[in-house]
């Protein structure tokens, strides 16, 4: 069984992806964890295998793929991380697609502690009173900076 901690990136990556496909489509298959993860359904069946030994998922082979309590626990904390990442990005007028990109390099690459207060900024942010009349302002004076303009 895997310990909080000793789970890798990859790991992640993959019941993330099962996640979000479960919710788009209402199941899982080894095909469609290849396409989202643009890897090749051996590796993905491989994968499969490993987090069902783990009690990550339920897979049985040629059916779909379900997440067990604790994988879905661990999707949804990942999740979770990655929106609050695209969420910050797109605060800072990067285009969405660069922003999920560069979400998932944030996801792993950054201190447990340093993620908790990115999420607790984008929270506070996003549920301020204010947040609509603030960030309206906020992304004109921001765009126009970031076209080379002086404040105003």
């Amino acid at each position: 069984m895997v310990r909080p901690g000793e789970i890798s990136n990859r790991v992640e990556d993959y019941l993330r992806v099962i996640y979000e496909v479960v919710k788009r489509k209402g199941y899982a298959r080894t095909k469609d964890i290849a396409t989202e993860l643009g890897v090749k359904p051996p590796t993905v069946t491989e994968m499969l295998k490993k987090l069902d030994r783990e009690g990550l998922i339920s897979y049985e082979r040629y059916g779909a793929v379900t997440l067990t309590k604790k994988g879905e626990e661990i999707a949804r904390s990942v999740e979770s991380r990655h929106e609050t990442f695209v969420k910050l990005l797109e605060m800072l007028l990067v285009p969405e697609e660069v922003a999920r990109r560069d979400a998932h390099v944030l996801e792993h690459g950054l201190s447990p502690k340093t993620i908790e207060q990115f999420t607790k900024f984008v929270e506070f942010i996003s549920n301020s009173p204010s947040y609509p009349m603030f960030m309206k302002r906020w992304l004109e004076l921001f765009r126009s900076y970031c076209e080379g303009e002086k404040f105003r």
